[in-house]
């Protein structure tokens, strides 16, 4: 069975402390989840699936179940909420679609939200980290620093991508974000307030080389990392029989969705190996591919992927990427998507690729299909 992709909205990204700062996790989740069923009646969802990140205080309790009834939706659906760290609402799509494609669902709403103004990042870690006290962990890799800056900085080593590099690719991420904004390409992606908050117009190649390292002797800096922020975003996925029930209009197909895991310590290498693995299963090249949604965790990691794909640079992220537009964790996967679906439809592309590093040295990986 096949799993389409029949609505795709988001809101705007705010910038931490922004127009989303005061916005409860539940209600930005809910502002999503009625966009996204404008012309269906909510009664008819089998399930709602987001993402999250840190989900405890106002993000705790099951965010996705709080965020459907916060939209005055009918009790009898269900909700789940899913963590797979910056990949989470990537996930959450992949688990509707499984739902669509096993037959055991025709309609389900999958998204994401995070509010890291309201809940800081690491809010929810345990102190000394998730590994602390954990004999297996230290038995296979001892007492390693395991922090995403340490990756960040061991893949530009890795791949000798130098600071220079990473400035200049950072500043062409906010240069497309600016412009998608100025020509329009987000205006139909986007509901809710306002519109992204997060690109820096007036930045140069000069203010970010004036930045210190976020380690010591380290190469990256705050310039050429994703920006924290505020958002949510959600796709509705159907099976073909809802489509016909309900009048939709199928977008896109799910033609493949993988996970892939690779070194924990290094850990936002993942993209690569996962990339290939999609490729591999699906008889596609990097040449068939129209456009790329690769996350922007860090400068090095896209840079790394775009090494050892071969992809065009001129085909990955362009209207911009975290760095730019922000990185509002567990929403951050469903809002690639809602972007990437509106870019195909604009430019005219058939297939598109979105994969993300995530915490754990994990990737997933989705290929949509326009229609």
């Amino acid at each position: 069975m096949e799993a389409y992709l029949a609505g795709a909205v988001r809101t705007p990204v705010g910038r931490r402390g922004g127009l989303l700062a005061a916005v409860h996790p539940a209600d930005l989740g809910a502002l999503v989840i009625r966009g996204v069923l404008e012309d269906v009646d909510p009664a008819a969802v089998d399930d709602v699936i987001l993402g999250c990140v840190d989900t405890i205080g106002p993000q705790s309790g099951d965010i996705a179940r709080t965020a459907w009834l916060a939209a005055g939706f009918p009790e009898h659906v269900p909700g789940v909420t899913v963590d797979r760290q910056c990949g989470s609402s990537q996930q959450a799509v992949h688990f509707a679609a499984q739902a669509v494609m096993s037959g055991t669902a025709d309609l389900v709403v999958a998204g994401g939200v995070q509010n890291m103004s309201r809940v800081p990042i690491g809010s929810a870690m345990a102190p000394g980290g998730p590994y602390a006290g954990s004999d297996g962990w230290l038995q296979r890799y001892g007492k390693q620093e395991v922090s995403q800056f340490r990756s960040a900085d061991d893949i530009a080593v890795k791949w000798a991508i130098s600071r220079d590099e990473m400035e200049l690719f950072a500043l062409r991420s906010h240069d497309r974000a600016a412009a998608a904004l100025e020509l329009g390409h987000f205006v139909h992606e986007i509901i809710g307030p306002g519109s992204d908050e997060c690109p820096r117009r007036d930045t140069s190649e000069a203010k970010m080389a004036a930045l210190k390292p976020l380690r010591e002797g380290g190469l990256t800096t705050a310039a050429t990392s994703s920006q924290i922020a505020d958002g949510a975003a959600a796709l509705l996925v159907a099976s073909a029989q809802a489509i016909r029930d309900h009048g939709l209009r199928p977008r896109a197909r799910i033609h493949h969705l993988s996970a892939r895991g690779d070194d924990p310590i290094l850990m936002l290498t993942a993209p690569i190996p996962a990339t290939a693995h999609a490729l591999r299963r699906t008889g596609l090249t990097v040449g068939d591919i129209d456009r790329f949604e690769i996350n922007e965790a860090f400068a090095s990691v896209v840079l790394a992927w775009l090494r050892e794909t071969g992809a065009d640079p001129a085909r990955v992220n362009v209207n911009g990427g975290a760095i730019a537009l922000g990185h509002p964790l567990g929403a951050t996967g469903a809002r690639l998507m809602v972007s990437l679906l509106h870019e195909l439809e604009r430019s005219g592309g058939r297939y598109g690729l979105q994969t993300m590093c995530e915490g754990g040295g994990q990737a997933n990986v989705t290929i949509i299909e326009r229609l």
